[in-house]
């Protein structure tokens, strides 16, 4: 937010026990106890209300899938404005804060944008193209493996430290229009996620409790309005599916407790704030121990005995652990002062940095408006319907229905057009904003809530559009092309027309990957099934091979429709006798495979299918097979990339 502060947990040294836990630990008190005194003695800035943001993103390759750049890219910036995340195929851009009052939404939208432009000049020097998603389409769970963590000794310490809290897998279920479980062994699914969070810097800090309250109760309606990240691996779930999933992702209560009153590290909070700021980090204290530590030479009090003002180092790494959907943040202003803010983090990146601007203006004014307004938001709505409302929203994005002031139940998309946009308006003026501004940011807002026409809407007519055509993959790499495409222009997303199969065009950069073009709806047989099986599937579904799994579900051998038709032909000659048994598919399945991943280059499947003369390449991902390739699915593909080196297509070879 300042040039006095970068994020806490970006300074993590290493996991925490015995004597440091108790140093740290020592340390973290000490530095509440100090804020406790900084707010007595009235220390902190006030009168001055400031804004700023953090933009995050993925980087994708020529073949639109997660590059692991970031630390090229960042290499040839060379400036603090840009910083790493989680993953290599992650970026950040740190906004400068700006005033509220006046043009500071307008700077912020204009820094944000070149800023943005200058990652898009550097990755285009590596062969690379950032784009803003709130959960990028063509990420795979093959994407998140450690080799794809930023090697920095931090996140894997905060990663292991996290691991070792749970005991064992992460657990992921989301149920949507479609369904997802999944286990990851890792924090790497965080890295899935890309959001936009905005800042606010209160002019009155004793009224911490009030602002928190009111910015818990914002939480749906303004996410209602921007939802933009309705699929995950190719799963259509909520319209913000981040919410489910970080909150899973960052989950690291042991499963057997979960009958326990224990909250997990991201959440929306379990009450209303009572008393001030520093309430809400003792119970951050009390709830969550503290996972990584860090050099600590500074004790608070004694800074504030010597005149100075502390970094509360501890405090705010401890904070950083923690992922309140509204976080509280302690910083140091340019000018030598203390501060506090609210850090809004439920928006998700994208579609375009107008429209994240657009929804901080809604944030922004409705925080302005009913601070002013109404004292205390705890006596006119329930904490649980004020939670409830988040999850709502998150599903049904504009759909949902929230229970509102005094009870009362309405449609998100109603609320917000026939109150909360003229509260903001109110709230943008109040706050001095220029009004130009305020029109035309309210205006983006107005737009897209009107037609119901968000990033999440967005998605999911484009899929609706490419229907039975293509395969998932392609449909998902052509989503994302379209999502580049669409961000080059001065459009925000009310305005973006549908995305188009023939967008996909990474079949002619020679970087495609097996995962576009694979078939992930499957049928499978086990061993011991009858051959007679095989053969009616081949019929009713018209497919040529049938992959053999054990009780595991792990790929153990292959029948192509060949063998089943010899098999046939040999049992047609013969006279069999009445009621002897059929022989199992493990008698006649092929077991020594070829096989690929799902990252594997479709040029390099390609070859695997000429080379050793088979018409079917199973793809097989920590051992189970996920999809298959046929010939067929080659023969179009093929003749794409060869006419685009110039040289004329060539068949498959027919199978052994």
């Amino acid at each position: 937010m300042s040039g006095h502060e970068t994020k806490a947990h970006k300074h993590i040294d290493g996991e925490l026990e015995g004597a440091s836990r108790r140093r740290f630990m020592r340390a973290l008190l000490t530095d509440l106890r100090a804020m406790e005194r900084m707010l007595e003695e009235g220390m902190f800035e006030r009168g001055v209300e400031r804004i700023g943001a953090e933009q995050e993103l993925f980087i994708v390759d020529r073949a639109y899938h997660p590059a692991p750049g970031a630390l090229k890219i960042l290499e040839r910036l060379d400036d603090p404005h840009f910083t790493t995340e989680l993953g290599l195929f992650n970026l950040e851009i740190n906004a400068d804060p700006q005033p509220f009052a006046g043009d500071g939404l307008r700077k912020m939208e204009a820094q944000l944008t070149e800023l943005y432009a200058r990652v898009r000049k550097a990755a285009a020097d590596v062969e690379m193209t950032p784009v803003l998603a709130g959960i990028l389409p063509t990420i795979g769970k093959t994407d998140l493996g450690l080799d794809n963590m930023v090697p920095n000794p931090r996140y894997l310490t905060l990663s292991r430290a996290m691991k070792n809290s749970r005991g064992e897998a992460f657990d992921f279920s989301i149920r949507g229009l479609d369904e997802l479980v999944v286990k990851h062994d890792s924090v790497m699914v965080e890295s899935c996620n890309a959001s936009f969070q905005v800042h606010l810097q209160l002019a009155d800090p004793d009224r911490f409790a009030q602002a928190y309250n009111l910015a818990q109760l914002l939480l749906a309606p303004v996410l209602a309005a921007s939802t933009n990240s309705p699929v995950l691996f190719g799963r259509r779930l909520w319209a913000e599916t981040r919410i489910a999933l970080f909150e899973q992702a960052c989950d690291i209560r042991t499963p057997g407790l979960h009958l326990r009153e224990s909250a997990g590290r991201v959440s929306f909070g379990r009450e209303w704030l009572r008393g001030s700021v520093v309430d809400l980090y003792k119970e951050n204290v009390a709830r969550f121990r503290a996972l990584v530590g860090t050099d600590l030479d500074e004790d608070g009090i004694a800074a504030l005995d010597a005149g100075r003002v502390p970094d509360m180092k501890a405090l705010r790494l401890h904070n950083g652990t923690i992922y309140r959907w509204n976080r509280a943040c302690y910083g140091i202003s340019e000018n030598g002062k203390p501060h506090l803010r609210i850090e809004l983090r439920v928006l998700p990146s994208g579609p375009t940095i107008a429209d994240e601007v657009a929804s901080s203006a809604l944030w922004l004014g409705l925080m302005s408006e009913l601070g002013a307004t109404i004292d205390d938001i705890t006596t006119r709505v329930d904490f649980d319907h004020a939670r409830a409302n988040l999850y709502a929203a998150a599903r049904d994005g504009l759909g949902a229905r929230l229970m509102w002031l005094d009870g009362e139940e309405v449609l998100a998309q109603t609320l917000l057009l026939d109150r909360l946009l003229p509260l903001a308006k109110s709230g943008l003026d109040r706050a001095g904003v220029d009004p130009a501004d305020s029109e035309r940011y309210l205006g983006i807002l107005e737009r897209r809530i009107r037609t119901m026409h968000t990033g999440s809407r967005w998605t999911l007519d484009s899929l609706a559009g490419m229907k039975n055509r293509g395969t998932q993959g392609a449909r998902l790499t052509a989503l994302t092309a379209a999502m580049i495409a669409r961000q080059k222009t001065d459009g925000v997303v009310a305005d973006w027309a549908p995305a188009r199969l023939d967008e996909n065009d990474s079949a002619r950069t020679g970087y495609h990957k097996v995962s576009q073009y694979m078939t992930t709806d499957i049928f499978t047989v086990r061993p011991d099934d009858p051959v007679e099986l095989v053969a009616d599937l081949m019929s009713w579904e018209r497919i040529r091979y049938v992959p053999v799994e054990d009780d595991k579900g792990r790929l153990v051998g292959l029948v192509s429709q060949r063998v089943v038709l010899r098999y046939l032909a040999d049992l047609a000659k013969q006279s069999r006798e009445a009621g002897a048994e059929s022989i199992p598919v493990a008698d006649i399945m092929r077991r020594e495979l070829i096989t690929v991943t799902p990252d594997t280059r479709t040029l390099d499947a390609t070859a695997l299918m000429q080379k050793h003369r088979i018409g079917c390449l199973p793809v097989v991902q920590d051992g189970h097979i996920v999809a298959v390739l046929t010939e067929e699915d080659f023969v179009g593909l093929a003749s794409k990339v060869l006419a685009a080196d110039g040289a004329a297509p060539e068949s498959l070879p027919p199978e052994k």
